[in-house]
């Protein structure tokens, strides 16, 4: 499979996802729960804040490789949050842990001089977690869980990186795929039109 999947070409045409972004689905949270559980100041929480201001905001205020203001909107049993110039919720057990206590969190983090991760979260722990450019290499409680959606959106979970000339290619436009078929949620380019709760992650 090498051709984009067609509904997230639109990816490459936006500024306000750039070299550094995580973008993730937490089910059944209120945004305001949402960044609570993420850890804000919440004196800065603001409604109504557009994805270019998240952008312009969290490099403002941008500290140590990590999102310095962050958003979530709520769609449908799901809330989106957005970390410009982050990857909090992909990685860091200390922040997807209370963010997915009681709950799932589904998330997609592209991070332009290290590695992109895919990630589901369940009840604090990760049961699936992969670099899409490998996905033969998983980690997590169950990592198997989604080989048959895998290997439908083109994340081949038996991909050899080690073979010549072997890649995945749109890695994050499969990434975004394969979110889509776990939320039934499609991230479209009218999510980044939604408006925000945005606020301000506390220094770590």
């Amino acid at each position: 499979m090498t051709e984009c999947p067609e509904e997230f070409r639109w990816l490459s045409g936006r500024e306000e996802l750039g070299e550094i972004y995580c973008v993730s689905f937490v089910r059944g949270l209120s945004p305001e729960e949402v960044l609570r559980r993420f850890g804000v100041d919440e004196s800065t929480m603001e409604e109504g804040v557009t994805s270019e201001e998240l952008d312009e905001r969290s490099v403002e205020s941008m500290r140590d490789d990590a999102a310095g203001y962050i958003g979530a909107a709520k769609i449908g049993d799901w809330t989106l949050v957005i970390e410009p110039g982050g990857w909090k919720i992909a990685v860091d057990s200390d922040i997807y842990a209370p963010v997915s206590r009681g709950t799932e969190v589904v998330s997609v983090c592209h991070h332009e001089s290290a590695s992109d991760s895919f990630a589901y979260i369940v009840d604090g722990e990760s049961a699936v977690h992969f670099d899409p450019m490998c996905p033969g290499d998983r980690s997590g409680s169950d990592p198997d869980l989604f080989i048959k959606e895998m290997r439908e959106v083109g994340l081949d979970p038996e991909h050899d990186i080690d073979i010549a000339n072997s890649f995945i290619d749109f890695p994050m436009e499969r990434s975004f795929a394969l979110a889509s078929r776990i939320t039934s949620l499609p991230f479209s380019s009218e999510m980044l039109e939604l408006r925000f709760l945005g606020a301000e992650p506390l220094e770590g």
